[in-house]
């Protein structure tokens, strides 16, 4: 008879411990919930503070660009100059519509004709000229619908990686690259330094053309090459004079030496 009691009070015993564990089990699974809870709110902007940036889908662009995205930025803002008989490049430096060339380029005539990249034709007229720098601006009659100046830069850099364009050779908006071979160049038979140096091909009709770096950005205005072999050919060596220089900075003894392109 005393055997009944003490198996129900086992049984007592067990079912309060498997309620403990039950408690005990759904305990720990709301503290896990908490955690999670309070891991996901972190993340999101805890301790009371906005919630994080989520990234941009498209990724930030890299400072350098590709040659062909060099051209496709500065390509609008390259003009084909012909002056007389002189074949030639030119830039937009300005929103009204201001262009860079080369003065041997426009030296001699009053004649100057202007084809933009969206094949705009102008009259232009030559409203300053520095020969001592090898440098015009000029003005033209009419501009395109869309003006898209090229934007000017500035420190250049032994080795760096540069692109030309222009029209060599009367081939239209021509693109070649290099990198800069050397600074402060005097040319030959040429009194002016501080000329850049640069490989990038350029050729008669080159002259007048932007200089740019890997950010597009234009450093120079092409004006002439070296020519050991005497027959105006790219032999390797190319000088443009520094865009600020080209703006002014300074005056020069004389025109670069080797033939004028």
């Amino acid at each position: 008879m005393e055997r009944v009691p003490q198996q129900a009070d086992a049984a007592d015993a067990q079912g309060a411990a498997a309620g403990r564990a039950r408690r005990f089990v759904v305990g720990g699974c709301a503290l896990v919930v908490v955690a999670v809870l309070a891991y996901w709110l972190g993340g999101i902007g805890g301790n009371g503070e906005g919630a994080a940036p989520v990234p941009s889908a498209t990724p930030t662009p890299s400072v350098t660009l590709t040659v062909a995205d060099v051209f496709k930025r500065v390509g609008p803002s390259v003009v084909v100059v012909q002056a007389g008989k002189s074949l030639g490049t030119g830039v937009i430096a300005a929103e009204d519509g201001t262009i860079l060339t080369a003065h041997h380029v426009v030296e001699g005539t009053k004649d100057v004709n202007l084809t933009f990249a969206d094949g705009t034709r102008a009259k232009a007229v030559v409203v300053s000229s520095n020969p001592k720098r090898d440098v015009a601006t000029l003005k033209p009659a009419k501009l395109p619908e869309i003006v898209v100046p090229a934007t000017l830069g500035g420190a250049v850099a032994v080795g760096a990686p540069v692109v030309a364009i222009g029209n060599p050779l009367g081939l239209t908006y021509s693109v070649s690259t290099g990198v800069v071979s050397g600074l402060n160049r005097s040319a030959k038979d040429g009194d002016l330094s501080g000329l850049i140096q640069f490989d990038a091909s350029v050729n008669p009709g080159s002259s007048g053309g932007p200089l740019l770096d890997a950010r597009g950005l234009v450093i120079g205005i092409v004006v002439s090459i070296a020519d050991p072999g005497g027959d105006e050919a790219f032999a390797g060596i190319a000088f443009a004079v520094p865009i600020g220089v080209a703006l002014g900075g300074g005056e020069g003894d004389g025109p670069p030496g080797g033939p004028e392109i």
